[in-house]
């Protein structure tokens, strides 16, 4: 015991006349652990707003601790109260010795005591500090910042963050005079800038009457890169682009004009010339700088898939920055009371202004990637929050991947990376900096996957759902629409239902910035969506022709194919086009009894056993596939919802000849793309949505083949009047043409050579 007092005493008496005053009102030490010296430095003062909306810091990645109003007042902040008059000397003096009879009283409590002081003490430490700027892969997951939080960016979470609101609100940031990073080039450019021109464009209710109606007129321009466009307009004084010479690059904001001429450095093969812009993303940016609708349905993944991802992003990002930039310039022009509040609409009802809907996370990877790459300054490192939690969650391991997978060319590209379908992300900029992760409503563009979208939407009459983040969306871009096709397209739709709606709740806006067409319920005729795609397909066609209602109008790039994907059958094989008559493109009652009446009866024979029938609707193959059952047919089947045990059985017994019908859905080879052996009988009961689906088919009959006779093979394809584009793709655009006018029913083509000839 006398040690231990002992040992109090000692501590004691280190410590100075205000800490001891301190330690006598609040019976704990000074949390700042002040040194002990000859002369004590007077602690300063700093009166902090109640306001909740601060202006920002200089980093965007900087913590921001600031208590709630309905929160307690902490040890820290009573220990402000205590200081805000100064103490004299004298006050000190007197006050010694009630102190230290105080200490002395209190006894061996005051040893428990302070352990657990000093503890409390590191943890306010820990939280009033901001702690050193994150950059680059020094950002861990799950640290300070709210992005970083586990539970942000599951439902629920993506939407409210009280705390770091403040950080990322426009409204309280302001352009520093002369900050070449965030100065707004809009106003130099004025009227001709693109940007302004089409937020500032005040439409007439007579002209969304005729918008909505749908009348619009359509011209023809062929360019020398994309080809022929189909341009479509609404209003008479937005007419159709002209020739590629007359379309240029959009003015870019000055934080991109730095980096985007090294857009294609990555791109570029070794040894070649650089081109700041290949002719592809020249014409692209010409049309996407006017803001019209742009449908490109001829981007393979192989040779433009990247090229045309660079373009869009670029665009994208040029919209942003101009949009942000505007809102800042005029921050400091209220402030300056240079402007009135209506001179500055500048915003739409909630932040996100674009949406990128992709079908993988790799291509979210891309996207990021390629954002950093525009942005970030020369010989500087950009602050990029939650970098290390993205590159964990998008990312791919090499693991997950076999490294002898044998598949196409297109398969590779169209499945590498991370191939996880069910995703969603903000991501913020502001001034030079990149926040990943952000709560939607802090977010100044929003990617994600169909699914990933459509958990938060839910339907009418569920609890949790939220879709106002999409109210004032002004850019849509869906990217590789081929292949959200193949995943789920009523998601897609589902999405476009709730794109531009009224929000429900205000979600903190001031309406005295909203644009007048925001608030009129207008902002779908202002919305511009880029659709980028490998083929032709009417249901993607349907989002620009039912979903989209741009007031400047669409431009569709369409070109017949000259040669058709049967040309690249290696096989000797004759192929049947049948032709059945049908009301409308989804009359699929006609096909199937077509198929039921026609096609089927001259199969079920044993000598036309090694049948394959080829479906490209999951609706279709459950349809066909509950007939066989009812039929007693001997068949099997094999879907994208097979189990991998199942698709084994059911190609060992088709090769063996103990199945006579396989039953295959297109889905299933455009994830999986496995070798079917055995195969003497090809039926495509619809033309298959990729072309060159068609020609691998028709080359699976050499597999297995031995000891074959190749002139039993037969191969036998339905379609109607509405198949013509499908049609096109396969046998070419002049005999499509032949097919569709002809009297006959039936066609007849040969492929591959005879050898024995």
């Amino acid at each position: 015991m006398g040690k231990r007092q002992n040992r109090q005493n000692d501590t004691i008496s280190r410590l100075t006349k205000k800490q001891k005053k301190h330690l006598k009102e609040f019976g704990e030490e000074h949390p700042f652990h002040d040194n002990v010296s000859d002369k004590t430095e007077r602690t300063q003062i700093v009166h902090l707003r109640d306001s909740p909306q601060r202006p920002q810091r200089k980093n965007i990645d900087e913590s921001d601790d600031d208590l709630e109003p309905e929160e307690q007042p902490s040890a820290y902040q009573k220990l402000l109260g205590t200081l805000m008059q100064p103490e004299t000397d004298s006050e000190e003096d007197e006050s010694d010795e009630e102190e230290e009879e105080l200490i002395e009283e209190e006894g061996s409590g005051l040893e428990s005591e302070q352990d657990g002081v000093e503890e409390e003490e590191v943890a306010d430490e820990e939280e009033d500090d901001p702690g050193p700027v994150l950059k680059e892969d020094e950002v861990e997951a799950g640290g300070a910042l709210d992005g970083d939080d586990p539970e942000v960016g599951q439902a629920g979470d993506e939407f409210t963050d009280k705390k770091h609101e403040s950080q990322f609100c426009l409204e309280s940031n302001i352009t520093a005079e002369g900050d070449p990073d965030e100065a707004d080039d809009t106003t130099t450019q004025g009227e001709e800038d693109p940007f302004l021109k089409h937020v500032d464009t005040e439409l007439s209710e007579e002209e969304v009457k005729l918008i909505a109606d749908g009348r619009r007129t359509k011209t023809q321009v062929k360019w020398p890169r994309l080809g022929n466009l189909i341009s479509t307009s609404c209003l008479e004084r937005f007419p159709a682009p002209g020739q590629a010479s007359s379309v240029d690059i959009p003015p870019l904001h000055k934080a991109l004009q730095a980096n985007w001429a090294s857009l294609n450095q990555a791109l570029q093969p070794q040894g070649a010339p650089q081109q700041e812009l290949s002719d592809l993303q020249r014409e692209l940016l010409g049309l996407m700088g006017t803001y019209r609708d742009v449908y490109v349905p001829e981007c393979s993944p192989l040779t433009d898939a990247k090229e045309v991802r660079s373009a869009y992003c670029l665009h994208v990002l040029n919209h942003v920055l101009k949009a942000n930039s505007n809102v800042l310039t005029h921050n400091a022009q209220l402030k300056d009371g240079k402007i009135g509040e209506d001179d500055a609409r500048d915003q739409g009802l909630t932040r996100p202004k674009v949406l990128i809907v992709a079908p993988f996370r790799d291509g979210v990877l891309q996207v990021v990637q390629t954002f950093i790459h525009l942005l970030e300054p020369k010989e500087k490192k950009m602050d990029v929050s939650n970098k290390k939690r993205f590159k964990d969650e998008f990312s791919e391991d090499p693991e997950d991947r076999p490294s002898n997978l044998i598949r196409p060319d297109d398969y590779h590209a169209i499945f590498s990376g991370n191939v996880d379908d069910h995703f969603r992300i903000g991501v913020s900029i502001l001034k030079r900096s990149i926040r990943l992760f952000s709560p939607f409503y802090s977010s100044d563009i929003i990617i994600a996957s169909p699914l990933g979208l459509r958990t938060l939407l839910g339907v009418e009459g569920e609890k949790k759902r939220d879709f106002d983040f999409l109210s004032s969306i002004e850019v849509l871009v869906l990217d590789q629409a081929d292949v959200l096709l193949m995943q789920n397209w009523e998601h897609v739709l589902h999405v476009m239902k709730h794109l531009n709606l009224q929000p429900l709740d205000a979600h903190g806006v001031d309406f005295s910035r909203v644009r007048m067409w925001n608030l009129n319920s207008w902002a779908k005729y202002y919305r511009q969506t880029l659709v980028f795609s490998s083929i032709q397909e009417p249901q993607i066609n349907n989002i620009l022709t039912k979903h989209s209602f741009n007031y400047r109008g669409q431009v569709a790039t369409k070109n017949l194919p000259k040669t058709g994907s049967i040309c690249q059958v290696l096989v000797q094989l004759p192929h049947v086009f049948q032709l059945f008559s049908a009301d409308s493109f989804m009359d699929q009652d006609a096909r199937f009894q077509f198929f039921v009446d026609k096609v089927l009866p001259q199969y079920r024979d044993s000598v036309m056993s090694h049948t394959f029938i080829y479906v490209p609707s999951y609706f279709d193959f459950v349809r066909i596939r509950n007939y066989l059952k009812k039929e007693e047919t001997n068949f099997t089947s094999i879907s994208e919802y097979s189990q991998r045990s199942e698709v084994s059985r059911a190609r060992h017994y088709f090769q063996k000849g103990n199945i006579q019908l396989l039953l295959f859905s297109e889905r299933f080879h455009f994830y999986k793309r496995y070798t079917i052996k055995g195969i003497r009988h090809l039926i495509f009961y619809g033309l298959p949505t990729y072309p060159h689906f068609y020609s691998e088919v028709c080359n699976m009959l050499q597999a297995g083949a031995d000891g074959v006779d190749s002139a039993s093979w037969t191969c036998t394809a339905l379609y109607s009047r509405y198949d013509a584009h499908k049609l096109a793709a396969i046998a070419g655009a002049e005999r499509a043409a032949q097919m569709l006018q002809s009297k006959k029913p039936v066609h007849l083509f040969i492929t591959g050579e005879d050898k024995a000839s």
